[in-house]
């Protein structure tokens, strides 16, 4: 699918685009979602302050305002997106394409760097990347290391994981290193167990990919660490991104980079 930023955005407005962003619009920032009553913003801030590997704030909406401001003029947050997770109390109450029917005018929207913004840096330096391969959705784990907490935020980090081969996975270090506002560098390579990951081919959010003979597993912080610190919080009405499916911005992915 060669679409533009806009044009990916227009389809998930009128409801004619629903699946996962990894791949689309290479070159581009895409970003988590994360939609809170103000009365809990600032205790969010201070979660992603303090652990800002895995949640890196890229962007704030003043409260009431769904327009993400200079990653996409004229862009709505609340139906630009592919797909949505409400959560109420905690659990998860529905996932759907457009959410103006629960917006609320004390909301206000964080948008969270994603890694699939230096995929696409990774794909022109050569370095494969499985699940634009397979055509799936990024593997997600939860581990066993705690962020953080802020408030009535905590609960544990998430990684995404992409499997290459070690000379790769140098290679994957030194270009995803360059962008920190998108989670940066992996925190880890090789064997899951010391992160509490008992199988590749169970992940917790996304899907399974193929690990081939001779190939590692690379883990990258992943901004659906938030959505474990909303279970936590169980706040009266959250909205996120569904995992995948990210918000795609107008600003180019070298913009983020150092």
């Amino acid at each position: 699918m060669n679409l533009t930023p806009a044009e990916i955005r227009q389809l998930c407005r009128i409801g004619e685009f629903a699946s996962p962003t990894a791949g689309l619009a290479p070159g581009y920032v895409q970003a988590n979602l994360v939609i809170l009553p103000k009365d809990l913003a600032f205790d969010f801030v201070l979660f992603c302050l303090r652990n800002p590997k895995p949640c890196p704030i890229l962007y704030v909406t003043d409260m009431g305002k769904s327009e993400p401001g200079m990653f996409a003029p004229g862009a709505d947050l609340r139906t630009d997106l592919p797909r949505y997770c409400v959560f109420r109390h905690g659990e998860l109450l529905e996932e759907l394409t457009d959410i103006s029917t629960y917006w609320r005018d004390d909301f206000v929207c964080f948008l969270i760097g994603c890694s699939f913004t230096f995929e696409g840096a990774m794909l022109r330096a050569g370095v494969p990347v499985r699940q634009i391969e397979e055509q799936k959705n990024v593997p997600m784990y939860r581990t066993n290391i705690q962020c953080v907490s802020a408030g009535p935020f905590s609960g544990p980090l998430v990684v995404s994981m992409r499997p290459v081969s070690p000379s790769d996975a140098i290679r994957a270090v030194e270009i995803t290193s360059r962008y920190p506002r998108v989670h940066g560098a992996p925190i880890h390579l090789g064997d899951p167990a010391p992160l509490g990951i008992q199988d590749l081919n169970r992940p917790d959010y996304g899907d399974a990919v193929t690990i081939n003979d001779g190939e590692i597993p690379v883990f990258w912080a992943c901004g659906v660490t938030t959505q474990a610190a909303l279970l936590a919080a169980r706040p009266e009405l959250a909205i996120t991104h569904a995992p995948g499916h990210m918000f795609v911005t107008d600003m180019k992915d070298e913009e983020l980079g150092n």
